[in-house]
């Protein structure tokens, strides 16, 4: 399927583009994703055994490598990511963090369990821009419940400096509570 945006008019000004590509969700081994744990579930994801989430493309992110409480997702600055002053988006910045917050927390799920976010705060601590280059952000889990979890996730930029901090609270249930 493929998805066209209208072209807005950019006047004068000079322009960049760029195309997106991604595999569509709900691909692949479903009887396999769903007798996998969560860490598992990660790990085919990122041994390209199940398509990424849309997400990741969209906003180029890079590596992703999960364990167990832990998940490290990067990206490097790019100036599509930035916001009129020439910085990198809040939204962005927050949707890294979200992403490697709630990833930590999908790798403690059993078989069977699901999560949602149910909050995110963001502390933004220094400006992001293309000159950051590659973003390195760290989500863990700080505790793990029955029913609630709690996370955070860090954002450094290439020189290791951190830029951005996050709490996340996800909700845990069965799938079959829907």
């Amino acid at each position: 399927m493929t998805q066209t945006q209208s072209r807005p008019d950019h006047g004068d000004f000079a322009t960049d583009s760029r195309v997106v590509e991604w595999a569509r969700p709900g691909q692949g081994d479903l009887d396999r994703l769903l007798a996998a744990t969560g860490l598992e579930q990660l790990q085919m994801m990122a041994a390209g055994e199940l398509p990424r989430p849309p997400i990741m493309d969209t906003l180029a992110m890079t590596g992703f490598r999960p364990e167990q409480g832990r998940v490290v997702v990067e990206m490097p600055a790019q100036t599509f990511h930035y916001n009129p002053l020439g910085g990198v988006h809040g939204g962005v910045i927050s949707t890294l963090l979200d992403t490697a917050a709630a990833c930590a927390v999908h790798s403690t799920l059993a078989v069977g369990e699901m999560y949602t976010s149910l909050d995110l705060t963001v502390k933004f601590l220094r400006p992001v821009t293309a000159d950051s280059g590659l973003l390195t952000c760290e989500g863990t889990v700080l505790q793990r419940g029955r029913r609630t979890a709690l996370a955070q996730a860090e954002l450094r930029d290439e020189a290791g400096k951190a830029v951005a901090h996050a709490i996340s609270s996800c909700m845990i249930f069965h799938a079959t509570q829907g």
